[in-house]
């Protein structure tokens, strides 16, 4: 359908040429005669308004139901052509060819109500004119009939087109709804899922972590209440061990929320199993410093960052290779990817609406104080770096 829905811009353009054709016949033939001037001063006011027209009235970005519903411009410039066309025909029987992509551009800017009853006028000024001929001897029959028949095939032909095209944006219409609609009901069921697993979140934390430190807080008021030193070491005693328990099922709902790669496995393990799942490009890992354990929120960034970027390289880069590799220090941990692909523009990339997984990268780095870097240029591959900051959370683990 969508050769139909650039069919009557490529009607536009017939219409140009053919329009623009006639007049420089007309004024040819005219000069041949030796009576050219007022020819082309006629045709170059016809040409003039066309042309103006045909920037101003952009009819084909309309509906073919909103046509020739306003007087301005689209009657006003109908009519203005009309006018030129009249008084071409008084300079150059010539021109009378003209009247026929001049209907059909009526019918095509006023819409088949308008537009039929602007090729009704100027059927009957081409028939008028070609009577003029005839009472003057200078004419055939074909003058009266010529014209009729020739609005009645560009009725027809534009009318048919038209309803073509209607059609075509009636369904274009109805895509676009069902899409935006899809879309509604994927955020509806998202919102949903999220509502769900807060709600299962919040249970979860009310029966075991809010419940402990509801104990470990009675235990220690009841410890500092009692006058028996034994007594209270006692009951300190035992909010150490509810303390103790707590934080095992804090550890166990953290690693619930961790992602699946990460699951009972090491860091590096989980990135080999991203690498390897990358298609049709040789990505390698690598660790230097002293690889160790990290806080749980740090790894899951670290790991998604991998995810996007080679997502990115796989799909985008046309790359034959990247490198992944993960640096240890002291005070952070640095990720590396390098691609050998085409590389890109950023500031097009996020000026044409993409760069969606590069905005959600730096939000993750950003969230734990780290540091995004991107080098990278068309034909020069892309570099990705990621710096964060190690505390003493990060070094202990949660």
């Amino acid at each position: 359908m969508r050769g139909w829905v650039d069919a009557p811009r490529a009607m536009l353009r017939g219409l140009d040429v053919l329009l623009l054709g006639l007049v420089a016949l007309a004024v040819a033939l005219t000069f041949g005669a030796g009576q050219g001037w007022r020819t082309l001063a006629t045709g170059a006011v016809l040409v003039a308004l066309y042309a103006a027209g045909r920037r101003r009235v952009r009819v084909h970005e309309r509906p073919v139901e909103g046509r020739g519903s306003a007087w301005w411009p689209e009657r006003a410039w109908m009519l203005a052509l009309l006018l030129a066309w009249a008084a071409m025909v008084l300079a150059t029987p010539g021109a009378l060819w003209i009247a026929f992509p001049l209907m059909l551009l009526q019918l095509h800017v006023l819409g088949p109500r308008w537009g039929a009853g602007a090729v009704a006028l100027t059927v009957a000024t081409t028939v008028g004119f070609g009577l003029m001929r005839m009472a003057d001897g200078d004419g055939s029959v074909g003058y009266a009939i010529g014209p009729v028949i020739g609005g009645l095939v560009a009725i027809g032909f534009v009318v048919g087109l038209e309803a073509i095209v209607q059609q075509s944006q009636e369904r274009q219409r109805a895509l676009s709804e069902l899409a935006a609609a899809r879309v509604h009901l994927a955020d509806a069921e998202r919102e949903r899922v999220l509502a769900v697993e807060r709600e299962r979140m919040a249970r979860e934390i009310h029966d075991t972590l809010a419940q402990g430190f509801s104990a470990v807080e009675l235990l220690l008021r009841a410890a500092q209440d009692q006058p028996d030193s034994e007594r209270a070491t006692g009951l300190v005693t035992q909010a150490r061990e509810a303390a103790k328990d707590n934080l095992a099922e804090a550890r166990r709902v953290v690693r619930a929320l961790a992602p699946g790669d990460l699951d009972g496995s090491t860091l590096l393990a989980a990135l080999e199993r991203v690498a390897a799942r990358a298609e049709s490009v040789d990505v390698r890992v690598r660790v230097t410093g002293g690889a160790r354990g990290l806080d749980v929120a740090v790894e899951t960034a670290l790991l998604r960052i991998t995810q996007s970027a080679l997502g990115n390289v796989t799909q985008h880069a046309a790359a034959s290779r990247a490198d992944v590799t993960l640096t240890y220090t002291t005070a952070q941990v640095m990720l590396d990817v390098v691609d050998d692909g085409r590389g890109f523009d950023p500031a097009a990339a996020v000026t044409s609406g993409g760069g969606y997984g590069l905005a959600a990268m730096r939000s993750r780095v950003r969230e734990l104080g780290g540091r995004l870097v991107l080098e990278t240029a068309p034909g020069e591959g892309t570099a990705l770096a990621v710096i964060l900051p190690l505390g003493a959370e990060s070094e202990e683990g949660l």
